[in-house]
């Protein structure tokens, strides 16, 4: 059974304005450490569905930060806007001290602020390999029409083996997309994105219709990439936020409503209320 936030005792409320800057920065070896990515008063209506509404986030360097909060929260609005793929009504976007509010998604992916799951976006009818290849292919410069002359170049077959080596599907490499497991194709697209050379990934519920033993895997994943790339994690299985998460934001009604570890938000009485229907 997924783990909910009742299911443990937490040491005590996080406190505190989540948008206030202030909790956002750390500090290693005494040197202060900014975001990497920072969203401040980001809003985005539709018709008269305020979907994101003054959205603030801030997520360090390395971390893997998740965000969280019931359905119809906002939150895959709020990585359509960190992605590009959402043009925001008001409020803007940093990235590696850069404002990105107005860059378009081509861009964003070259600085190295990539988005992928929710929705299994691989190439059916190529495999495994050629998959990852065509992301390699697409990065050096070339464009994708000449696939076909690039399909057996070493400078992208080799770089796109090691990546599937990476990601568990090294054997699976000449399967193709189509014939592959739900949970190997979230595996593809993860090093599909990886490969694009991101710093960042904005990933929207990567666990979304996986089993349980497919969920274990991909957390372990998700795991050994901590620390090497940046992860914003929009997830509903508690069992891997609880795990994986550095640092949690909960989101209600289009806006961050509290900050902390897993354990603080299990006992934050804002959210209890707000995420679980509960007074405090």
């Amino acid at each position: 059974m997924d783990r909910t936030l009742d299911d443990r005792d937490g040491p005590g409320a996080s406190g505190g304005d989540p948008a206030d800057p202030a909790r956002h920065l750390g500090c290693a070896g005494g040197t202060v450490v900014t975001a990497l990515l920072r969203a401040s008063g980001l809003s985005k209506r539709y018709g008269g569905l305020l979907a994101c509404n003054d959205f603030a986030l801030a997520v360090m360097p390395g971390s893997l930060h998740a965000l969280i909060g019931p359905n119809g929260a906002g939150k895959s609005t709020a990585i359509g806007l960190l992605s590009g793929e959402i043009a925001a009504d008001a409020g803007n976007i940093t990235f590696g001290g850069s404002d990105i509010t107005q860059v378009a998604i081509p861009a964003r992916v070259k600085r190295g602020l990539t988005r992928s799951f929710q929705i299994t976006s691989v190439l059916p009818q190529f495999t495994a390999l050629e998959n990852v290849a065509v992301v390699a292919q697409i990065r050096a410069g070339h464009s994708f029409c000449f696939w076909r002359d690039a399909r057996d170049d070493r400078r992208l077959t080799d770089p796109a083996r090691a990546m599937l080596d990476r990601v568990g599907l090294g054997p699976r490499a000449a399967i193709l997309a189509a014939d592959l497991a739900h949970g190997e194709q979230r595996q593809l697209e993860l090093a599909m994105a990886l490969m694009t050379g991101a710093r960042m990934l904005l990933l929207d519920e990567p666990m979304a219709g996986l089993g349980q033993s497919e969920s274990q895997e991909m957390t372990a994943l998700l795991a050994a990439l901590k620390g090497r790339v940046t992860i914003l994690l929009v997830e509903h299985d508690m069992d891997a936020v609880a795990a994986l998460a550095d640092r949690v934001s909960v989101m209600v009604s289009g806006r961050v409503i509290a900050e902390g570890s897993f354990a603080d938000m299990q006992s934050d009485p804002a959210v209890r209320e707000a995420y679980l229907g509960e007074a405090g």
